[in-house]
């Protein structure tokens, strides 16, 4: 069930759709509000405060949109927060970014992968990194992206095309071709 499903089912009434909701989305928004704050328990008490508002105040939110509604809502909070409004230059992943499990040699390696993504991810431009990880990372469309950057579907595109050259770069510098990726 999608996030907007739960949101309606919530606003007809369902409460259990509310905590079902927050447990759906937990997880992607405490990493995403910890990509800008850098303090986990800072991030954790953002992501309450985000739905909060929505299950207290019950926003109307056109179908489609919960996701980038709840993101734009997160990153205006932690832009807040951190007095730096519509400044991105904090935007960087840490220690959580999704790695492997499986056999132990295949999870090594698909762990220092992952560092070397993450450590790669970090030294491109702010901007780029935020739209890799909403829409690679977040699965989010175009769209969303835009709504939660506060620009166009031209301008994700933009990123997200001039964010994956730089980052093949750099991972060309720590020894990963596009055929190890």
């Amino acid at each position: 069930m999608t996030e907007d499903e739960r949101y309606r089912r919530y606003l007809a009434g369902d409460r259990e759709a509310g905590d079902e909701l927050m447990q759906q989305c937990k997880d992607e928004l405490i990493r995403y509000l910890d990509a800008f704050l850098h303090n986990r328990e800072d991030a954790e008490d953002l992501m309450l405060e985000c739905f909060t508002v929505i299950l207290v105040d019950c926003p109307k939110i056109r179908d489609g949109n919960f996701r980038p509604y709840l993101f734009r809502m997160a990153r205006y909070k932690a832009m807040r927060q951190k007095k730096a409004w519509l400044r991105q230059e904090s935007f960087e992943l840490d220690e959580s970014f999704p790695g492997g499990e499986g056999i132990p040699e295949e999870a090594v390696w698909k762990n220092e992968r992952s560092l070397i993504l993450q450590r790669c991810l970090n030294r491109i431009a702010p901007q780029y990194r935020e739209a890799i990880w909403l829409v690679y990372v977040l699965g989010m469309s175009y769209a969303q992206a835009a709504e939660v950057m506060h620009g166009t579907e031209k301008r994700v595109e933009d990123c997200l095309r001039n964010g994956k050259k730089q980052l093949r770069r750099e991972l060309e510098k720590e020894g990963i071709t596009h055929e190890d990726i």
